[in-house]
């Protein structure tokens, strides 16, 4: 039952402040359950990242899945997701109760272009700690294809698709064979 506690508090105030989108919340969620927490190492965070990034839907979501289903199976995935949606959920309802009237509000304008660069600043931060782990080829290869990506408009399902197939065959090929040798 701590367990569960613990995951929708972790999630909760991840949640709840948190700006931006889903990529934003990387920098927070990996503090709280790597260096915090200790329930993942870096290695196996990144892994989650990557095989939440590549998972239909939100990856905030995604990711809190992932941690939740590890520590406590489905009611952790549960108590997770809840815990990382209920903040968003109340505060868009407030937004959208009470905010509206105050759109046109420069001080409101002013403190949500005050923001946009922390945003921009939560969404790096994962990207460059994860380049830093890479070996050089990756990185050159993620260049690559962002640029694929940004300037001939290819769909990154492709990438995605191909990154997997290259994945399941590469564990296959470097699988040990019968009596230990490889």
């Amino acid at each position: 039952m701590k367990i569960i506690i613990q995951l929708f508090w972790a999630f909760f105030k991840i949640g709840a402040f948190t700006f931006g989108s889903g990529y934003a919340m990387i920098p927070m969620i990996e503090k709280e359950v790597v260096d915090r927490k200790k329930w993942f190492d870096k290695e196996e965070f990144y892994d989650q990242f990557a095989l939440a990034s590549s998972a239909p839907g939100p990856f905030a979501l995604n990711t809190a899945v992932f941690v939740g289903y590890k520590l406590a199976g489905w009611w952790g995935a549960l108590v997770a997701v809840l815990g990382a949606v209920i903040p968003s959920f109340v505060i868009i309802l407030v937004i959208a109760i009470y905010l509206t009237e105050f759109s046109d509000n420069p001080y409101v304008i002013a403190a949500f272009k005050g923001i946009r660069p922390a945003v921009i600043a939560l969404i790096a931060v994962p990207f460059i700690n994860m380049l830093k782990r890479l070996p050089w080829y990756f990185m050159v290869l993620s260049c690559v294809v962002a640029a694929v990506i940004c300037y001939l408009g290819v769909s990154p399902i492709w990438f995605i698709l191909a990154g997997v197939l290259i994945g399941v065959v590469l564990t296959f090929y470097e699988k040990p064979k019968e009596g230990g040798a490889k």
